[in-house]
């Protein structure tokens, strides 16, 4: 007998390789799904002494724009080169990041001085409104208000603290308030004397 050694076939597919090194980058809500990375991208799962480089300029996005905490950022464009690129495929990386609430602050408001009343009672001028909102979101001020001072007693440029503003709106959850703190002055209350009336008197040569 004479022996002839088997000639098979099988397949030989390309080894996955990720993209490792970096991280989602949290950011302010800004009404957009533009997303960020911190770090510096290079490629996990190569063979020993295979040229292969990570290209391409990477596109990062949010899933959507809102508020959230660990959300999915997507990755797109990454892409390998190299003389050995063909015998590996890319998996895009998926990161998280969180959105947090964008401060808005009220404007268009200016404590009103007073003279002094014995209590904190504070009041404002000019019409209140939001400053901050991104285009196109709709967010309005609302609640009722109440202006404080810190104390009842005389002095200039004095705190005048604000409660019970609050948002409402389709998109009020992207966004958190600052209550606006303003200052005015509290001046002396006028007193006047009673109870006593001038005595007429005969003609004595002085002005007692």
């Amino acid at each position: 007998y004479s022996l002839t050694q088997p000639s098979l076939t099988a397949d030989i597919t390309a080894k996955e390789v990720t993209v490792i090194g970096i991280t989602g980058e949290n950011k302010i809500y800004d009404g957009t799904t533009t997303a960020s990375v911190t770090g510096t991208a290079e490629l996990s799962g190569l063979e020993t002494d295979d040229i292969v480089t990570l290209t391409g300029t990477p596109i990062f996005a949010f899933a959507d724009a809102n508020v959230g905490t660990g959300k999915t950022i997507t990755t797109t464009d990454y892409s390998l080169t190299g003389a050995d690129k063909d015998n590996y495929s890319l998996t895009q990386p998926s990161l998280t990041a969180d959105i947090t609430a964008k401060g808005l602050t009220v404007t268009g408001i200016t404590g009103a001085n007073k003279i002094y009343d014995g209590n904190t009672a504070a009041s404002v001028t000019g019409t209140a409104e939001l400053s901050g909102i991104e285009t196109d979101d709709v967010v309005t001020l609302t609640g009722t208000p109440i202006f404080a001072f810190a104390d009842a007693n005389v002095g200039t440029g004095k705190i005048i603290t604000t409660t019970g503003y609050s948002l409402a709106g389709a998109n009020k959850d992207n966004y958190s308030l600052t209550q606006p703190s303003l200052s005015a002055d509290i001046t002396t209350k006028e007193v006047t004397v009673i109870g006593i009336t001038g005595a007429n008197k005969i003609y004595d040569g002085n002005t007692a």
